[in-house]
Formats: C-alpha cells, structure tokens, sequence
C-alpha cells in the first residue's frame, strides 16, 4: 500500500474515531439518570423502586466489565462488537414506553447496562490497534475530550427535548445517538486495526522476532503488583468522587427545591466542559511528564473539593467548587486506559486488564454513595465530605508511595537502551516474565521502583 493511501487510512480512522468518540458519549454514560425521571414523573414509581432498577442495571454492568474486556481481547471483529451493543442499546432505550411491570424494566436495564461495558474496552483497543502507543496518550486525550463534548452536547439537547417533547423523548435522542455512533465506527477502516497490538502485543518488531508476540498467561493479572495497585487506587477515587455530586444536589435542592435541579445540570454540563482541557492536556503532556504526576493531581484536587464543600452553604459556592470534578475526574478518565496500556504492554492482556480496574471503579462508585449517604444522615453533610476528601487523600498516598511511573519519558532513557522498550521491562518484572536483557541494564530509579 502506498504512503498516500496509508494516510488517508490513518485520516479517515481518526476521524471516524472523533466521530464515534462523540455520538457514543451520552449512549456509554447508561439511562439511567434520565430513566430515574421518566419512571419518577411518568409512571409515578417510587423511589425504592427505581433505586432497585438503578441498583440492579449497575450490578450488572459492573459484574460485565472483566468479560467484556477479554472478549475484546479475542475478537477481531471490534467494530462488529461495539455496532452489536450499540444496536441493544438502541433496543433498550425504544422498548422503556412499552414496559409496565417492575421486572420488564429491571432486565431489561441490566441487559443494556451489561451489553454497554463493551464501548470502553473496544474503543480503548480499537484506538491502541491504529496509532499504537507511541500515539496512544494523544489518542486517548482525543478520544476523552470528544467523548467530553459529546456528553455536554447530549445533556443540552436532552433538556432542551425533554422541555418541549416530555421525558420520552429523551430515550429516542439516545437511540438516535446510537444508530449514528454505528455509522461512525462503520466509517473507520477495518485495515487500519492491528487486533495484536489492539491487545497489546508485539509493541516493536523486536519483540514479534523474539516470538514473544503470543498472549501471557492470566497470572499476568495476579502477579501484576503494579496492577493490583492501580485497581485499589481506581476505587479509592470513585469511593471518594462519587457521592460528591449527590451529595451537592441534595442541598442545593434542600436550600432551593424550584432552582435545585437547574443547577444540578449546570453542574453537569459545566464540568464537563471542563474535561475537555483536562484530556487534551493528557494526550499533549502525559508522554512528557510522565502519568504518576497528572494522575496524583487529580487525586489532590479530589481531596481539596471535598474540603471546600464544607466552607459555605451558598449555591454558588458549591456549584463553583463542583466545578473541579472537571478537573479530577478529566484527568483520571483520560490516564486511566494510559496505564494500564502501560502496564500490560507484551501481555496480549490490555482489555480483560481494563476491565478488572474498571470493575474496581464500579465497585468504589456503588459503595460511595452508601458511605456517604450514611454518614450524612448520622454527622451531617460536612462529616460526609471531609470523610470522602480523605479517602481521596488515602488513595493519593497510596498512589504516591507504592505506584511506579508507567511510562519513562524517552529523555530518561540511556543510549546504551536496548531495542526492549521501558515499558515492557517494567511490564515483565512486574508479572514475573523471564525475558532478560542483553547486558543494558538501566539505571533508571523509575524502573527499579518497578522492579521492587
């Protein structure tokens, strides 16, 4: 194939990319906010009955992420998978004015929410698959601040139909979406995947000629400390972010009832504009800098949130301090498939790996609003922040203190460095892989943290 048209491949991949990135932004957020108004207003549920639905949508989504992920690994057919759960989805959100009876509504909600866990491993490694990790961090901060942009555009456009249309019309929006995020990934050329290194294998020719471009052994994941680590990290975050949001909603509303749900969604929609930035500013930086310093900024701006909301009751204050969510949790959407790119680089593992942390995430995101909900009726709402704020703190320190840097910025790198990159070295002494170096043993600190 000619230069020209390897170009245009690689144009038409990411703009298809951007494309699917944005329309697909509102459909992998889930229904469920949305859901939790039509069943409330519409069909006159009550509250423990659509606490149920969310709980049982969110148990089965979170119960998916590990599956999804090494069913990611295996396929090639990518685009296939993400246009096969884009297709349930759409299903989903049609068929919610047909369903009457408690348990219609639940499956079906759990079969949305565990066929939707596919989008962020398959778009994780269709992305890694076309520009490879060298491009990967600037793919990545592409992809967060479309997906970003997309879900401001998708909640603007949500209220504004759900004012004039009802809330039913929110649901055709989201099937709307859908459809045009099939169209999108259907425009992204199926050449332009390398399905080996979408899994995260053979980085570099070398490694393909030493024949080490076949999958580790699930122990990869076990034996990975660094991994392990990662994943403890992720649920500290999400146990500690969370219940923010809800928490801030509530006493906007108990302050303001009529004014209550307005800010809530300016608070939405602002910050995630916010991410915007914040992912570009990954994709440009987080080769230069390394992921362990952004990565610890979120942490900190997550801890200090949660000690600003105890400084004033005045809307907008809180919704002004609301605001750093953008901030944190832009910079940890963007660094997060980052990492363990890093991590599982040579393991032909990247997805199924991925979706362990992601199940992580779930985990600390569904204990959040528990932890907090019972502290806040027990001490108060203030109790409850500083509470969250210090799990933030406690992650960041853990971040800190055992995480290695995941990537070593080439600047770091010794000119006697053998073709093996950093990250696979930190990747093999890291899941007991036997692969040894021709006598160029770095000196690097970062490296050797690893290796401990």
């Amino acid at each position: 194939m000619s230069e020209t048209q390897n170009s245009v491949r690689s144009w038409r991949a990411d703009r298809a990319l951007d494309a699917l990135n944005f329309f697909l932004a509102d459909v992998r957020g889930g229904l469920g906010p949305y859901l939790a108004v039509y069943l409330l207003t519409v069909r006159n549920w009550n509250e423990a009955a659509i606490g149920l639905v969310m709980s049982i949508s969110a148990i089965a989504g979170i119960l998916m992420q590990a599956p999804a992920g090494a069913l990611i690994d295996v396929v090639s057919a990518k685009r296939a998978a993400v246009v096969s759960a884009a297709l349930v989805v759409t299903l989903g959100s049609l068929v919610i004015p047909l369903l009457s009876s408690f348990f219609a509504m639940a499956f079906s909600q759990a079969i949305v929410s565990a066929v939707g866990s596919v989008f962020a491993p398959a778009i994780a490694a269709i992305s890694l698959g076309v520009v490879g990790h060298a491009q990967f961090a600037q793919r990545t901060g592409r992809n967060e601040a479309f997906n970003h942009a997309g879900n401001a555009f998708a909640a603007t456009l949500a209220g504004a139909a759900a004012y004039v249309w009802g809330p039913t019309a929110v649901f055709f929006l989201i099937a709307a979406m859908a459809v045009i995020s099939v169209i999108s990934v259907l425009m992204l050329p199926a050449a332009a995947i390398d399905h080996d290194l979408a899994r995260g294998l053979h980085p570099n020719p070398h490694e393909a000629s030493r024949g080490s471009d076949h999958p580790s052994g699930w122990q990869a994941l076990l034996t990975c400390r660094p991994l392990l680590i990662f994943a403890a990290c992720t649920m500290l975050f999400h146990l500690a972010n969370a219940a923010m949001l809800p928490l801030v909603g509530q006493k906007l509303a108990l302050q303001n009832k009529a004014a209550g749900t307005s800010l809530m969604s300016a608070c939405i929609v602002a910050a995630q504009f916010i991410m915007v930035p914040m992912a570009i500013l990954v994709g440009r930086k987080a080769n230069l800098w390394g992921r362990k310093p952004l990565l610890l900024a979120g942490f900190f701006i997550l801890a200090i949130r949660g000690a600003l909301y105890t400084l004033s009751d005045d809307p907008y204050w809180l919704v002004g301090v609301q605001l750093l969510d953008g901030v944190g949790a832009g910079l940890f959407g963007a660094l997060l498939p980052l990492i363990v790119a890093n991590l599982m680089e040579g393991t032909g593992r990247f997805n199924v790996a991925q979706g362990v942390v992601m199940t992580a995430q779930g985990v600390g995101a569904s204990l959040s609003t528990t932890l907090a909900g019972v502290i806040a009726v027990e001490f108060g709402y203030s109790a409850a922040f500083l509470v969250l704020a210090a799990v933030a703190a406690a992650g960041a320190a853990l971040y800190w203190l055992a995480m290695p840097e995941t990537w070593v910025p080439e600047s770091w790198v010794p000119k006697t460095w053998s073709p093996q990159t950093p990250i696979q070295k930190i990747s093999m002494q890291a899941t007991g892989r036997t692969d040894k170096e021709p006598e160029a043993e770095s000196q690097n600190p970062v490296l050797t943290q690893a290796a401990e």
